[in-house]
């Protein structure tokens, strides 16, 4: 098995990188994907660390567009509290609730695959990803 320079086996520092992005935020994230691209050659490696964040990124996106609609919802609230209206927006706010919890079982059920699949350098093919990733990493 190949080791890194800090001396813990590629497919560990994978995981780890896996896993802190579920567990932890996007600082030490960052930190462990900086030193994978700035110390390490594994090839794999490198293009897990990209993944780790590039999926990050992927998810705080999609579920902040996805808080756009009930927040536009509640400025229309608001104004028409404002001249004594009335805009219930209580269903709209339900529905968004559960797709974004839906949303975040889907990258933690993923976050924790890929970092056990990491622990034998495999991943999980993920198309739009992995195509933008090919495409600025080769």
């Amino acid at each position: 098995m190949q080791k890194t320079k800090l001396g813990i086996t590629v497919g560990l520092l994978g995981a780890v990188i896996f896993f802190m992005g579920l567990f932890s935020g996007y600082f030490a994230v960052v930190l462990l994907v900086g030193y994978v691209l700035l110390f390490e050659q594994n090839a794999w490696l490198r293009r897990s660390a990209v993944k780790a964040i590039s999926l990050m990124m992927f998810f705080s996106v999609v579920v902040t567009l996805l808080n756009i609609i009930p927040d536009v919802c509640d400025v229309i609230t608001n104004f028409a509290f404002l001249f004594n209206g009335n805009f219930n927006t209580t269903m709209v706010d339900r529905f968004f609730t559960a797709l974004v919890g839906g949303i975040d079982v889907i990258e933690k059920v993923l976050f924790v695959s890929l970092g056990l699949k990491a622990l034998s350098q495999g991943t999980i093919y993920i198309p739009m990803i992995d195509k933008i990733i090919s495409k600025h990493m080769e």
